[in-house]
């Protein structure tokens, strides 16, 4: 089947943004066939825009993996050439290749974490680059968008609504909680930007809902967690604190997590953390279900204090704490993939193989 081009897409899009008219937030209430024309006139106008805008950010990634050569998409987050895609493009890859402004860029691996689904690369040129926009304004049926790749076609953008926000898919885990999108995904697209409709970065798609008419990403806020500590650091540095807990058959004060245990000596137990404490918040998290806290537990970064908010006999109570390295991570290293494969959701499937010549056989 041949490809259809950009323009074409876009403009057989009309429908599809009719479909969606009604879930936006544009302060108008059709009342009649004239005015829904009107609104998805404007929604059309809006994608078309911020397409405009972002696509000569976003990238083509090549490389290569035990299975041969695969594409998937990345896209510049500063003018000095960083760029984000998802693990399963630039994770554990070799000779990887981003294409920009017409010229092939070897591209070097600054980071990759299994963890959050992601890999940070550069280039050495000057580029463009996409701003972040705040992925906890979005809400159940905002519309987002995407422009990537998909198979061995041209950039192209795709347009959806929030589904819901997850830390689990199909009885697995991921490490943070996930965006959900009814966003139609194909292959080539994982590392993909989720973008809100001012054309900001609210996350980065990191894996596909079978068959591929749905998918996961890693909010931007995530992503800048794993940016911030390489910055730091050179590495991602996983926060522990060393507490057992449990979930209560009904809340308590606003909380269904209690405190079941205490490990001797731990950030937790030198905080003061007691058995049987009711958990309220951890940072900037407030904690109502266990998933709440391994939600906040991937923001803590090793050596960082932050704050922990508990209930005991009926009295809130703050504390500080100063998580350390997390236990399974040796000498300072990150898990290994074997380690925490178990709890990732599955990832995009990188697009197909590539006949293209690496660069150095240009």
């Amino acid at each position: 089947m041949s490809a259809l081009p950009v323009t074409s897409l876009a403009s057989r899009s009309f429908v599809a943004l009719g479909c969606v008219a009604t879930f936006l937030s544009v302060g108008l209430r059709a009342q009649d066939a004239d005015d829904t024309a009107q609104v998805a006139a404007g929604i059309e106008q809006r994608v078309k825009a911020v397409f405009a805008q972002c696509q000569q950010s976003v990238v083509r990634i090549e490389a290569s993996d035990a299975h041969g050569r695969l594409a998937g998409t990345g896209f510049f987050i500063d003018p000095n050439g960083t760029l984000y895609t998802s693990y399963s493009v630039g994770g554990e890859t070799d000779d990887i290749i981003v294409t920009f402004g017409g010229v092939r860029h070897r591209a070097q691996r600054m980071i990759s974490d299994l963890r959050s689904g992601i890999a940070i690369l550069k280039v050495d040129a000057e580029t463009p680059f996409l701003v972040f926009g705040d992925s906890r304004d979005l809400s159940v049926a905002s519309p987002v968008m995407t422009v990537g790749y998909p198979f061995d076609l041209p950039i192209t953008p795709g347009l959806g609504i929030i589904g819901g926000r997850d830390i689990k898919y199909s009885d697995r885990y991921f490490a943070t909680v996930h965006l959900r999108a009814n966003l139609p995904v194909q292959r080539g697209q994982g590392g993909a930007p989720m973008l809100n409709l001012r054309g900001q970065v609210v996350g980065i798609l990191i894996s596909s809902i079978e068959p591929g008419g749905a998918s996961f990403a890693l909010p931007i806020e995530a992503a800048e967690k794993v940016r911030r500590d390489f910055l730091r650091f050179h590495e991602v540095r996983r926060g522990w604190l060393g507490f057992e807990l449990e979930a209560l058959a009904a809340p308590q004060a606003g909380t269904a997590v209690v405190v079941k245990a205490v490990f001797p000596d731990s950030p937790a137990a030198r905080a003061g953390v007691l058995a049987g404490d009711l958990l309220l918040q951890i940072g900037d998290h407030a904690i109502a279900t266990t998933d709440d806290v391994v939600n906040a537990c991937f923001f803590l970064t090793a050596g960082d204090s932050t704050s922990l908010r508990i209930v005991r006999d009926a009295q809130e109570i703050p504390l500080e704490v100063q998580p350390v390295r997390y236990p399974g991570d040796l000498n300072g290293q990150p898990l290994q993939p074997a380690d925490d494969a178990q709890r990732l959701a599955p990832a995009f499937i990188p697009g197909p193989g590539l006949t293209v010549p690496r660069l150095d056989e240009n």
